[in-house]
């Protein structure tokens, strides 16, 4: 490291000793999040034979640097091999650093699912630290929110994972690859908690909703399975809302918040309006003291069953319209649900169930638009591959969210940047520009960035 730096540096610590405005959190920090990564790749067996050049933990360890540095390719991660292999093996713990090549070669033969542990080691750390208790929502539950999405499309490109979609009139085929993404959610909180994601795989099914439900169930015992004993309450769009879906959540002893459509349940609708002539329903008004032009209306109906095949199914049914004075309009929602539903709550079981939109806000945005490169082909392989990729980036994009929910050095860092992108941008001009030993040092660098004033 150059004196200038490290005189930076030094300085910097020293004032935020004196002041003690920062303080690092010994196990929800940068280094200490990097480590629970290195140490878990450590632990998942090599499916190579014979003498390796790159071992694999060093290997999934370069993967995972290239999301965590927000590098738009792998080729732009080679080229970090000759300017600046130093601060990989300080700060990433790597022994040896494989080229772009190798990387795809290695990553390739790896299982996704021995990377699931690694969501459950940085999440372990989310509980010794007790954030968590700020995520509680309900009935001492989570919420938890299941979306599906793309993360590839091309109509020449193609592996063997890769699902197809023909064009009826040209006939042309298009290779796309999709993953149902879970990411814990507060109606209160900007930061989501990412959960490992599965992969929709080719024999999934025929139709979206298929490959999806199939996706989704697997999801589902695999949550369960890592998370015996927590509460979730799963927050899901109105593809979700029938009895197979309903029986996997009650089989993994899951709640839920599920939205429903007049047009996909007539039969459940018709049982609301003969409850409205029958005054058999809880309707209330609330006003919002911080927003005066916004009114809040709800109608409660309980034990609704849930459609015509599935009348033994008893559900409650909440209605909610929000009416804006300021522009006249009038948003109109309605979901499903088994939890106890009463008038004290129903205003924040309505925040929570309007939060399903943050899994798509928060988490598949901040990927597709803030330096992730989530649209971006790193590589199909031959395997698994693509989606040994995916969960790196889902992994980097979770030790962020912790780093921006708990870490005050790495949130002081940001504050300096307009956006994520630029605070990236500088992140990777000091990691390229100087020997660095760990991530605090190079946080405390950025506190120190001033603009080099304009002439006139």
């Amino acid at each position: 490291m150059s004196n200038r730096i490290e005189s930076i540096i030094n300085a910097r610590k020293r004032e935020m000793t004196r002041t003690q405005e920062i303080k690092i959190r010994k196990h929800l920090n940068a280094d200490a999040l990097l480590n629970t990564m290195r140490t878990g790749f450590a632990g998942i067996r090599d499916h190579r034979l014979g003498t390796v050049t790159h071992t694999l933990a060093d290997s999934l360890m370069a993967g995972f640097a290239v999301f965590s540095l927000k590098d738009p390719s792998l080729l732009s991660f080679d080229e970090r091999r000759f300017r600046g292999p130093h601060n990989l093996m300080t700060i990433y713990g790597m022994g040896s650093i494989p080229c772009d090549s190798s990387i795809r070669d290695i990553l390739d033969g790896v299982d996704p699912n021995d990377l699931r542990p690694l969501f459950k080691d940085a999440f372990k750390q989310l509980q010794r630290g007790k954030v968590l208790e700020k995520y509680v929502f309900m009935e001492d539950s989570y919420l938890l929110n299941l979306d599906g999405t793309g993360y590839f499309s091309s109509k020449a490109l193609h592996s063997d994972a890769c699902l197809q979609k023909r064009n009826k009139k040209t006939g042309a085929i298009t290779y796309y690859l999709q993953m149902v993404g879970a990411a814990m959610v507060h109606p209160d909180k900007k930061e989501v908690i990412a959960f490992a994601p599965e992969t929709i795989r080719k024999q999934d099914g025929e139709t979206k909703m298929d490959c999806e439900r199939n996706a989704v169930r697997r999801l589902l015992g695999k949550l369960r399975q890592e998370h015996p004993h927590l509460k979730f309450i799963i927050n899901e769009d109105g593809l979700s809302s029938n009895g197979p879906h309903i029986k996997d959540l009650e089989k993994n002893n899951f709640h839920y918040i599920l939205g429903v459509k007049q047009g996909d349940h007539k039969y459940l609708f018709q049982y609301v309006d003969d409850a409205i002539t029958s005054e058999d329903t809880t309707e209330l008004t609330i006003s919002n003291k911080e927003s005066a032009h916004l009114t809040h209306c709800f109608r409660i109906v309980y034990d609704a069953p849930l459609n015509k095949t599935h009348q033994d199914k008893r559900v409650t049914f909440v209605e909610y319209w929000e009416e804006n004075s300021k522009t006249g309009r009038t948003q109109h929602f309605s979901w499903i649900t088994d939890l106890t539903v009463t008038e004290e709550n129903v205003y924040q079981f309505m925040r929570g169930a309007r939060a399903r939109w943050k899994i798509e806000n928060e988490m598949f945005n901040t990927l597709k638009n803030q330096g992730y490169h989530f649209d971006h082909n790193f590589g199909l392989g031959k395997k698994y591959l693509s989606e040994v990729f995916v969960n790196l980036m889902m992994l980097a994009f979770l030790v962020d969210q912790i780093l921006q929910l708990c870490c005050p050095l790495f949130q002081a860092a940001w504050k300096h940047f307009r956006t994520k992108r630029s605070f990236w941008e500088k992140v990777r001009s000091k990691f390229n520009e100087f020997h660095i030993e760990n991530m605090e040092d190079l946080y405390c660098s950025l506190l120190e960035y001033n603009p080099i004033p304009l002439r006139h």
